[in-house]
């Protein structure tokens, strides 16, 4: 009988490992809307360093138009780690009621001194010497709600100017910018990295202001996952994290720049020189190496969301905090 017992328990341990052994990793589809300001479509770049990739987790990469449209995808569950605005953070928690959604890292920061900021540019020879001068003219974003949007609304309402009574609001994305400036169809376009470095539009135009001199710094992007998600899949989730924050440092190394260079190129379709002086240096976005977001700024930038009309309610961001994940990895790799 004892030997029928040990016989059975062997029976079901081995079971028990080969369903393990079996089980499908954890997919994992994370959103970016633009390369290579964004880090996800970077990661797959990097194959050897995403060690439990197609082990614990399977990776994918989903390109999303603007974080206002990333609200319906992670509403629907399709999209796990979704790369949120502070602007849509809010609209994600509060219009879309997922009350569950976490902050779970940084992804990058605009505004940080010694680095670079969003910029809101005329052309060089036009008459805009002054925000109010702005009046009655049509001015250019990604998308209403995005983050740029909601900082150019916010200096826009400084200066006295409302959307429908004062400006007309012109949606195109991000990479459209330039041509909507040069072909004169908006008075005043957004421009982020890496577009503002583009040689024909730093000829021809000139910042009117910039996100810094709106907010100070911005916590511009951070990757975010519903507490459902989180909790059931865990360790999976641990090991993603590991495995970006690998990817990341490597990035973020000057000695890899000139292969960081050659990828950015590759992924964009532009001349890698066009890289060669500003990525992943302080002439761009600042990015935090332990993928830490910063609370404080965040804080301010939901705040000022709800002052430009986009929130109904206020948020506190801790609320919606978890940085476990991501303090499990660094710890994993020290």
């Amino acid at each position: 009988m004892r030997s029928m017992k040990f016989l059975l328990a062997g029976i079901a341990a081995i079971a028990f490992a080969a369903g393990t052994a079996s089980a499908e990793p954890v997919k994992i589809r994370v959103s970016y809307v633009i390369a290579p300001s964004d880090w996800a479509p970077l990661l797959p770049e990097k194959p050897d360093l995403l060690k439990h990739n197609g082990k614990t987790y399977q990776l994918e990469v989903v390109r999303v138009v603007g974080t206002p449209a990333l609200v319906q995808a992670m509403a629907n569950n399709e999209i796990e780690v979704g790369n949120h605005s502070y602007s849509s953070l809010g609209i994600a928690i509060q219009n879309a009621g997922m009350d569950d959604l976490r902050i779970i890292s940084d992804q990058f920061q605009d505004g940080v001194p010694g680095h670079a900021t969003t910029n809101y540019l005329v052309l060089k020879d036009s008459p805009f010497q002054k925000v109010e001068d702005l009046r009655g003219r049509v001015v250019s974003s990604n998308a209403a709600g995005s983050a740029v949007d909601v900082a150019m609304r916010a200096m826009l309402r400084r200066h006295g100017l409302e959307d429908k009574r004062d400006f007309t609001h012109l949606e195109a994305p991000l990479p459209a910018q330039t041509a909507i400036l040069l072909e004169k169809k908006a008075d005043l376009i957004s421009s982020v990295v890496p577009f503002q470095f583009n040689p024909d539009l730093q000829s021809k135009a000139r910042p009117l202001f910039t996100q810094r001199d709106v907010f100070g710094i911005t916590q511009m992007i951070v990757w975010t996952a519903r507490k459902g998600f989180i909790d059931k899949n865990r360790a999976a989730m641990a090991d993603f994290m590991e495995d970006a924050l690998r990817v990341v440092r490597w990035y973020l190394d000057p000695a890899n720049h000139d292969e960081a260079v050659k990828i950015a190129s590759r992924l964009t379709k532009i001349p890698p020189e066009r890289f060669q002086g500003w990525l992943f240096t302080n002439k761009e976005y600042s990015r935090n190496r332990d993928l830490l977001p910063d609370l404080k700024a965040l804080q301010a930038n939901v705040d000022a969301t709800r002052e430009v009309g986009f929130l109904k309610a206020p948020l506190d961001v801790q609320k919606y905090t978890d940085l476990s994940l991501i303090q499990e990895a660094a710890a994993r790799l020290k």
